[in-house]
């Protein structure tokens, strides 16, 4: 079954998300003995929502257990339930009912995402490692492109998570490219001050010189695409300096049209003078001859208008 694009996909129930059979049941597990999921990329928060959840759970209890898988030595591992246990942690509660189920590490990373990837509200970053860790389990499990792949990863995988997700392929890979962000701008992208396509934009930038950009946007405000593009362009073409790319984008602001300047290499201007002159020597000529260039070219401009 194909999904639109921005479809929101609608499960019938949480057992129905999740997998479980009819032959599977919960039970009380010690909460002491779970642990969190490795890499969980989505973020437990105490906001109003967890607050909501935790009224919810000491009127009502926890209606659907969560889902963990044993790790060894009497531990386990939760797959699907993180906000529950925290909430219950909340209430100091020592058990949760919790199903436990036999996983390999690709089928739990496969069941973590679906189980959460549905939320409303969530963060880019989070989609970003939620579908690349997919994708990578995917990978393992012997999900492979029909015949080619590109540098983002197997065609096939990527198009069968935005199925599921309600949006295109070429979306979820260009989510996961937020993964190689350093982490201050994939904030950033979280609080809305980087948009989303300039910062894939950035993605393939070294991080050395995103970390500059960090600055540049922390200083400045923000980087339109236009931006990001030029810069692209511009260290395909040769080394870039920090001093150098600072210029770059405040030439490249849109509305401001770019500066204009000047140079002269130090090599090509001993050309025009004695080996001995300093540097401070050249630079008294040369104001001294543009001086009297530019008075003679008023002298010019006054006799034309007496003319007239």
């Amino acid at each position: 079954m194909k999904y639109r694009a921005g479809q929101k996909i609608k499960l019938t129930s949480v057992d129905e998300l999740l997998g479980v059979s009819n032959e599977e049941s919960a039970l009380d597990l010690e909460i002491e003995k779970i642990r969190s999921f490795r890499n969980h990329p989505f973020k437990v928060l105490d906001d109003e929502k967890m607050q909501d959840l935790v009224e919810s759970i000491r009127t009502n209890g926890i209606l659907s257990p969560v889902l963990v898988r044993p790790i060894g030595n009497d531990i386990y591992e939760m797959v699907s339930g993180h906000r529950r246990m925290h909430a219950a942690t909340l209430l100091k509660m020592d058990r949760i009912p919790a199903i436990i189920r036999e996983m390999t590490d690709d089928e739990a990373v496969v069941k973590m995402v679906d189980a959460n990837i549905q939320r409303e509200e969530l963060l880019p970053s989070e989609k970003a490692f939620a579908y690349k860790m997919k994708m990578d389990a995917m990978r393992r499990q012997g999900v492979r492109s029909y015949s080619t792949s590109d540098q983002n990863g197997p065609k096939l995988s990527s198009w069968t998570i935005g199925e599921e997700n309600g949006i295109s392929g070429t979306q979820v890979k260009r989510f996961i490219r937020l993964t190689e962000l350093i982490p201050p701008l994939l904030d950033y992208v979280d609080q809305k001050r980087l948009q989303f396509t300039v910062a894939v934009e950035i993605s393939y930038i070294d991080q050395e010189i995103q970390k500059w950009l960090y600055e540049y946007i922390k200083d400045n405000g923000t980087v339109k695409l236009n931006q990001i593009t030029l810069l692209r362009t511009e260290l395909q073409s040769g080394a870039m300096t920090q001093a150098k790319m600072i210029s770059l984008l405040n030439d490249s602001q849109p509305g401001k049209a770019p500066s204009s300047k000047v140079t002269f290499s130090e090599k090509k201007l001993r050309e025009y003078f004695p080996p001995h002159y300093t540097t401070s020597q050249m630079r008294s000529v040369i104001e001294s001859l543009l001086t009297e260039w530019r008075q003679n070219q008023e002298e010019i401009i006054e006799q034309l208008n007496e003319g007239v």
